[in-house]
């Protein structure tokens, strides 16, 4: 269950000095101060994203980089997981799944879970 606090302007804007930009939320801000584990998968109120269950279980972790090499135009992306398993692009956009932030990067329809992989090679669809 997740719960509404308000708080005035200062409080948040210290909030916001405390927490990891493009990172953290509010919420993973104030269990880190409150020396509180990450919550189980889908808990933390912010909605549960495709690679939740990867974070989980340790087959992703946040800041890890996924690549993208895009031989035919030699190009090289590379995205960022985030804490609630997100994937920021260089430009520091998040995106919640791998095929959208494919499609952003591409300016055209991709599967993420095709085109992305570990910095070691695995892609990222056989982690599944």
């Amino acid at each position: 269950m997740t719960r509404t606090i308000r708080v005035d302007d200062e409080v948040f804007a210290k909030l916001q000095g405390l927490a990891e930009p493009l990172v953290d939320t509010p919420n993973s801000t104030l269990r880190r101060l409150l020396g509180l584990d990450e919550p189980a998968s889908g808990t933390s109120g912010g909605g549960s994203s495709a690679l939740s269950p990867m974070l989980a279980d340790g087959r992703l972790s946040v800041g890890q980089r996924l690549v993208w090499r895009r031989r035919n135009l030699g190009q090289v992306h590379q995205v960022t997981v985030t804490a609630d398993g997100g994937l920021r692009l260089e430009d520091g956009v998040v995106h919640a799944t791998p095929s959208a932030a494919a499609t952003a990067l591409a300016g055209n329809q991709q599967n993420g879970w095709k085109v992305f992989a570990t910095e070691s090679g695995t892609p990222l669809g056989d982690l599944r």
